[in-house]
């Protein structure tokens, strides 16, 4: 999932930022209602995480505004505010989901990973590209009868290739979306991860299935063209 969390308390972001890549997300921070209203607008994102009392603008006008908008991406609302009159106020605002403070990860992951699955009822759950399979629930990834063993990054970069099966996928788009980079870090990293993957993937079986497009990218498909 690719997600915005919206907080302006710096050490509660941080940590829920970093808890989240450990699972394998792309989590992006914005530290006040209008720095997070803003890059709502204009990204594209799976889940917004956005707490209510934020400086500058508080939470249920960003929602608000994004409705108005009909940005329609799935908003679960954090909130120190637990009653039952604060929380229907949430939703009614256009929230999707409402967690009071203090809460649990596990239980944050969990109510996230609903909205995401709910969206549009599009997130597939398991990935097939020819007689490879990558189960994003489970983290089971097997070509035809062997299972393979692959480290979080290396399931993250198949994760994506797989989800964008058949299209060019660009470094920049690899960088962004799987190390969450918004620069180019002027190192080899995809190529050694790229290396490491089809080695897994590919080696030993009659067909490959990675492919690099010169001067493009790489691409996920079953058979070569």
């Amino acid at each position: 999932m690719r997600l915005l969390i919206i907080e302006d308390d710096r050490e509660s972001a941080d940590y829920l930022v970093k808890a989240f890549r450990e699972v394998g997300h792309v989590a992006e921070l914005a530290g006040d209602g209008e720095e997070g209203l803003s890059l709502a607008d204009g990204g594209d994102y799976d889940v917004l995480v956005i707490d209510r009392m934020l400086p500058k603008r508080d939470g249920l006008s960003v929602i608000g505004s994004l409705r108005d908008k009909g940005n329609r991406t799935p908003v679960l609302i954090l909130s120190a505010l637990g009653q039952v009159d604060d929380r229907i106020k949430g939703l009614r605002a256009g929230g999707d989901d409402y967690l009071p403070k203090p809460y649990s990860f596990a239980e944050l992951l969990a109510r996230v990973e609903v909205l995401s699955r709910r969206q549009g009822g599009r997130e597939e759950t398991v990935y097939r590209v020819g007689d490879l399979e990558l189960d994003r629930l489970s983290h089971r990834v097997a070509r035809g009868e062997e299972e393979l063993t692959l480290q979080p990054r290396e399931f993250r970069l198949l994760e994506y290739l797989m989800k964008h099966a058949g299209q060019v996928v660009t470094r920049t788009m690899l960088l962004e979306n799987v190390w969450d980079y918004h620069f180019d870090p002027q190192t080899n990293v995809i190529d050694v991860h790229i290396s490491r993957l089809r080695s897994k993937i590919d080696k030993g079986f009659e067909r490959p299935l990675l492919h690099t497009i010169r001067g493009a990218g790489y691409m996920i498909r079953d058979g070569v063209r």
